[in-house]
């Protein structure tokens, strides 16, 4: 019988989507309140590769991506993401009223991949808990990414490897310096 063992400790990755740029530092401020301090940004990128979100949050939409430098456990990413969905819906009260302002979306990554959350339903998501379901987005090589056949659009492109592939480094430091303590 195999012995059961703990798994590893993770990157958590956010993603804020918003065309306010209130909304992103509200966000990002809860964010690091509840997650601690932000360890490595992305530049703030338009997010224009699919229009999902205009109709609920308007156009000229852009996407930043934050990492965390406190890892979490791989199995606390479905509450995370539940944590978030009520932070979208806290975002409204000061900035818009009714209107949703902000789509956030956590997302965990390990050595070998980036591992996002989301609430639908698809047939290579895996369930968690409390309908939040787990969508394998992109695995890491020595220092390339692979892209999937269902990753989404805005991922494919360069930057977003670029910044994943620097947090993956990042995140493999601190790894490399929690095994020496």
């Amino acid at each position: 019988m195999a012995e059961v063992k703990p798994f590893t400790p993770v990157k958590l990755i956010v993603g804020i989507i918003s065309s306010q740029d209130s909304a992103v530092e509200w966000t990002e401020k809860a964010l690091t309140a509840a997650y601690g301090p932000v360890d490595l940004r992305s530049a703030t990128l338009s997010f224009n590769q699919t229009d999902y979100y205009e109709k609920q949050m308007g156009k000229g939409l852009r996407r930043r991506f934050l990492s965390f430098s406190r890892l979490v456990p791989p199995e606390s990413l479905a509450d995370i993401k539940i944590h978030t969905n009520g932070l979208e819906e806290e975002v409204k009260k000061p900035l818009a009223g009714e209107e949703r302002v902000v789509n956030i979306d956590p997302g965990i990554l390990t050595a070998s991949a980036l591992i996002m959350a989301t609430a639908k339903n698809f047939a290579h998501r895996i369930p968690l808990h409390q309908g939040i379901y787990a969508h394998l987005e992109m695995l890491f090589s020595k220092n390339a990414v692979k892209l999937l056949s269902w990753t989404y659009p805005d991922f494919q492109q360069e930057a977003y490897q670029r910044y994943f592939l620097e947090a993956r480094q990042v995140y493999l430091r601190q790894l490399k310096d929690t095994m020496r303590s």
